[in-house]
């Protein structure tokens, strides 16, 4: 009899089974419990994706950021609301301690996820080029929000995923995978066709594969770009690269397609 008790104990699970949520940021908000997309009014959706991209904050400034139009009693009102709405459509997704509010720990958020792979790309661990693709944002952060206070946090995405392209992309050329560097640098450029780092990268690619005459093409592609947009030549970072390899090849056809 007691033997059947302490089996009963065992098995009896303690206290409230988590259910799953994900917080998707990247290209649109969307809020998932079990897999099912869940509707929060604005104020709440905001809240939710304040908290998701910088954490643990205090009451007044989540009020303040959110509300920055109306006085503090009633935008820490506010602030209640949208606290109560989120916990009635997702028990529990808001925690309280103290004078902070944070998001429950057992919540995926996607832009925390696409930060930690990017460290991971950055600091050359982890990483299987193959799968490249999966450690960059499938969009822009929150695209059609024009809150003030996200402009920080899209920069640094776009600079993180940038920069990650970047690094692939040299990883790519260095492992002889020409193809998916090029289609990777050209990727960073799609993003920002005057970001010089990835002119640069995309005529290493270039040079490592012996394709002289595309590195010149890439080249003066950045060259007139940069003197119709910019009114500059690039620096000699980047115009050293094809004088290297001018110097560099026994080719005296190749130092003919260089210098022109």
């Amino acid at each position: 009899m007691n033997a059947g008790k302490g089996a009963a104990r065992v098995g009896r699970p303690r206290g409230p089974v988590q259910r799953p949520v994900g917080i998707t940021l990247s290209g649109g908000f969307r809020l998932l419990l079990d897999g099912q997309e869940v509707e929060l009014p604005g104020g709440a959706q905001r809240l939710v994706a304040l908290l998701a991209l910088r954490g643990r904050t205090g009451r007044s400034s989540l009020a303040g950021t959110l509300w920055p139009e109306t006085d503090e009693n009633r935008a820490l009102a506010r602030l209640r609301t949208a606290m109560w709405r989120v916990n009635l459509a997702v028990p529990s997704l808001m925690t309280g301690v103290g004078g902070c509010v944070d998001l429950s720990a057992h919540v995926e958020v996607d832009v925390r996820e696409q930060i930690d792979c990017a460290m991971k790309v950055l600091h050359g661990t982890g990483v299987v080029m193959g799968s490249w693709a999966t450690y960059v944002p499938a969009g822009d952060l929150l695209p059609d929000w024009e809150d003030e206070w996200l402009i920080d946090d899209r920069e640094r995405l776009r600079q993180l995923r940038l920069h990650v392209l970047e690094d692939i992309a040299g990883q790519l050329c260095e492992q002889g995978r020409f193809g998916l560097a090029i289609d990777t640098a050209l990727t960073v450029l799609r993003a920002d066709d005057l970001r010089e780092s990835a002119h640069r990268t995309l005529l290493r690619v270039h040079l490592a594969e012996g394709n002289l005459s595309e590195a010149r093409r890439a080249y003066r592609v950045c060259v007139e770009l940069f003197e119709r947009e910019l009114g500059v030549r690039p620096t000699s970072a980047t115009s050293d690269l094809l004088m290297t390899a001018r110097e560099a090849s026994p080719d005296p056809m190749a130092h003919r397609v260089i210098a022109q």
